[in-house]
């Protein structure tokens, strides 16, 4: 399948942003275009902007998370149809910074992930351990219990995205080994085929997150399973996050 890299700008970015986002766009030929899928997700004060910006040039756009309702008395929320009115075509949900600053649970984040199938966008939808689970040894049951809890009811390769993002290498500058890695997405993989059938869950992407930056990106990208990246940081600079889309294997 074609791989996906996913920039998650965070709680980054302005207006004068849109000068990088342009290099991101100019930038991404039709080589990049042919090897990988491009994803920006910038705060949802600029979408609006970046719609107009990248008409025409391939990449897409997401936001960061959204309501699980679509319209109400919710202040400073946004809903998943407002996002996709706003011209998103994706939604990440249950990030760990949602997680852990806001308090989502499982339940929450399925919600969402429903939400955002209700709106016609794709949700990526995140997972991982925290270090304290991951010196414990617990970190694939906790995958599985976040997968049980948190997919949605119904999906295709069209409308989920999974992420795994390890918390503790967010932003670390550390990573798992490969083999670690590869162990978890093939747990993901199962757990996929399990719940939606082989015909759907071997269609699923499932991202890498994690401090992935250029210098890791090729052997991250490597492994089986890993069908695409969801970047933090190194998303920010157009050079860097287009070096990672490089480094994705041709289909």
């Amino acid at each position: 399948m074609k791989p996906l890299i996913a920039g998650n700008w965070k709680m980054n970015g302005t207006a004068a942003s849109g000068r990088e986002f342009d290099l991101m766009t100019s930038g991404y030929d039709a080589d990049l275009q042919a090897r990988c899928d491009l994803l920006v997700c910038p705060p949802a004060t600029l979408l609006g902007a970046f719609r107009m910006r990248a008409g025409g040039t391939g990449v897409r756009l997401g936001g960061q998370d959204c309501h699980v309702k679509p319209c109400g008395a919710h202040t400073g929320d946004i809903s998943a149809e407002m996002l996709r009115d706003a011209g998103a075509e994706f939604v990440i949900v249950g990030h760990s910074e949602r997680r852990s600053d806001h308090g989502e649970s499982d339940p929450v984040v399925k919600a969402k992930a429903m939400a955002a199938r209700r709106a016609g966008l794709v949700a990526v939808l995140c997972i991982g351990e925290t270090a304290e689970e991951r010196r414990g040894g617990r970190t694939l049951a906790v995958i599985v219990d976040q997968l049980e809890g948190s997919l949605p009811d119904e999906a295709t390769p069209e409308t989920l995205v999974v992420a795994y993002e390890p918390v503790w290498a967010i932003g670390s500058g550390l990573t798992p080994t490969v083999d670690d890695v590869a162990e978890v997405h093939d747990l993901i993989r199962g757990k996929l085929v399990d719940r939606y059938g082989a015909a759907i869950g071997d269609r699923i992407r499932i991202l890498y997150g994690g401090s992935v930056k250029p210098s890791n990106a090729a052997e991250l990208l490597a492994v089986e399973n890993v069908d695409g990246a969801l970047v933090g940081g190194a998303s920010l600079t157009a050079a860097d996050f287009l070096a990672i889309a490089a480094a994705a294997p041709r289909g």
